[in-house]
């Protein structure tokens, strides 16, 4: 019996913690504690990190935004510009014949070459912004042409372009206004 009675104490001192079991215990929480104090520092600082990414980003978009809007809304400014000096030409024009209070020959030829520098001012501007006619050496294209009445002619062949109404234009590759024409029955 006293064999069962030893292991039954032994058994039972080993249920009982120890004082170093207890500090053992103690450190470990003591350690888990500053492990999670420390990873929520972690956290927190990562998650200053990413707000303060956010609002950067957020800043730039809006700063990216305003300029987008401000080129759209200037896109044209160098184009005006670049007319403002065909307008000084019209104005010109105006003024020379405003003070004559008969018309003569002489001023209906100066008022004719200033139309014509004006007209040549303005191809000049449209060539440089990439602004040309729509050509009509081709032939008749419905995408470039709009046949706005047939006739008859003998000089040209039928579907062929007669006569050009009124000009049209393309910027590069985009069409702005299709010619007008007339085309040969």
């Amino acid at each position: 019996m006293s064999k069962k009675r030893g292991s039954k104490e032994e058994h039972e001192l080993g249920n009982q913690p120890s004082k170093s079991g207890e500090t053992n215990n103690s450190q470990d929480k003591l350690q888990e504690d500053q492990e999670i104090e420390s990873l929520k520092e972690k956290v927190a600082e990562l998650e200053d990190k990413y707000l303060r990414e956010h609002a950067d980003f957020e800043n730039i978009k809006k700063r990216l935004e305003k300029e987008k809007a401000q080129a759209v809304a200037y896109a044209n400014e160098q184009f005006a510009r670049d007319l403002l000096s065909v307008i000084d030409s019209l104005d010109s024009a105006l003024a020379s014949v405003a003070d004559e209070k008969e018309p003569s020959a002489k001023m209906f030829n100066q008022l004719k070459e200033g139309i014509e520098l004006t007209i040549n001012q303005f191809a000049k501007v449209f060539e440089k912004h990439g602004i040309e006619l729509v050509s009509i050496d081709e032939g008749f294209d419905p995408n470039f042409h709009e046949a706005v009445m047939q006739v008859d002619s003998d000089d040209h062949k039928e579907g062929e372009i007669v006569q050009v109404l009124q000009k049209g234009y393309k910027m590069k590759d985009r069409l702005l206004r299709s010619a007008m024409v007339s085309i040969a029955k």
